[in-house]
């Protein structure tokens, strides 16, 4: 498994990275703090600890490049570029919200910022991405595509099929498994047959085997660096399994009783947050511009928020705009 304990980029990069890391944790604690309030309604699905997965391959992409997620794709969307008040408006709800309120938390999406949709079916992403990297590639515009999805996606056929022609047609895409280690409520090792659901089966499709240490952002940086630009050169698809820990449960109706007592103290003891910050420190980054990160990081977070509370909640037409269809059959003929 790659991992790093030596600086790999620049002080500019990696304040950067740490910066990411920052805004996408107090984002989504206080998203978690106003689910509590009463204003952000049903449920959602938090990506507390995995940070540095988001993180170390944002710092890699284009402005032009895409990403798809899946539901757990709140930090994706804000990494890719996504106004973070109009992302906090909504999870609230609400007509300022990146989809005018009506995709909620599940379904974020930003295109002008190269955010390309998060899933709520597991694995649908996959083979769209793999379309949008073929589409890129016969129009010749240099983009890359990476795609996020989680373990339990390794179990789906969409995963197969969507590597199976991403190798065969050389497509620019970079699929990302988030091994978290749990699927909903059921550890990925106890439905696996292999140790590495995602890594294990690259070689089925001539891919490279690659396992990094999703909680160590100058590795990931350096795993995305390497891959992205080959696949923007031609050199074809790749596959990497980051390995990480999700800090709560599966969704908010999740208490997650079901993981062991000491496994999640010992991940909670590797948060990539704290563990980035020391290691900035100990590297000679004045502690002075780690402190204005995290100062500002706040900052921004509590302006979202007002701007999100302050947005009106959505017209009921609204519900009747922006539809493929009209209910009817005309469309098929």
């Amino acid at each position: 498994m790659t991992t790093t304990t030596e600086p790999i980029a620049d002080e500019q990069v990696r304040l950067g990275m740490y910066r990411m890391m920052q805004e996408a944790r107090l984002f989504e604690k206080r998203a978690q703090d106003l689910f509590l309030e009463g204003l952000i309604k049903g449920t959602s699905h938090l990506a507390l600890g995995q940070e540095a997965v988001a993180a170390g391959f944002a710092a890699t992409l284009l402005p032009d490049d895409l990403v798809y997620c899946t539901y757990r794709g709140h930090v994706h969307t804000l990494l890719r570029g996504a106004p973070m008040g109009a992302l906090m408006a909504e999870l609230m709800g609400r007509a300022n919200g990146i989809c005018g309120g009506k995709g909620g938390s599940m379904h974020l999406t930003d295109v002008a910022h190269g955010a390309m949709g998060s899933y709520a079916i597991v694995g649908a992403h996959m083979p769209i991405a793999a379309g949008a990297a073929w589409a890129a590639q016969e129009r010749e515009t240099g983009q890359v595509v990476v795609c996020f999805f989680g373990d339990g996606t390794t179990n789906i056929g969409a995963f197969h099929e969507a590597l199976n022609l991403a190798v065969v047609w050389r497509l620019p895409v970079v699929y990302v498994c988030e091994n978290n280690l749990y699927m909903e409520y059921t550890a990925i090792g106890d439905v696996t047959a292999v140790a590495n659901p995602a890594a294990d089966r690259a070689s089925a499709y001539g891919l490279e085997p690659v396992v990094v240490d999703g909680n160590d952002v100058d590795a990931v940086y350096e795993t995305a660096v390497r891959l992205v630009e080959r696949a923007r050169e031609g050199g074809g698809p790749a596959l990497v399994e980051a390995k990480t820990y999700r800090q709560g449960g599966h969704s908010r109706a999740d208490p997650a009783k079901y993981r062991p007592a000491d496994e999640v103290e010992a991940w909670l003891a590797r948060d990539p947050i704290p563990a980035y910050r020391d290691r900035l420190l100990t590297s000679g980054v004045e502690p002075g511009a780690i402190d204005r990160v995290e100062r500002e990081a706040l900052e921004l977070v509590d302006r979202a928020t007002e701007e999100a509370k302050a947005g009106p909640y959505p017209d009921p037409e609204a519900l009747g705009t922006e539809l493929w269809a009209d209910g009817g059959s005309a469309w098929r003929s």
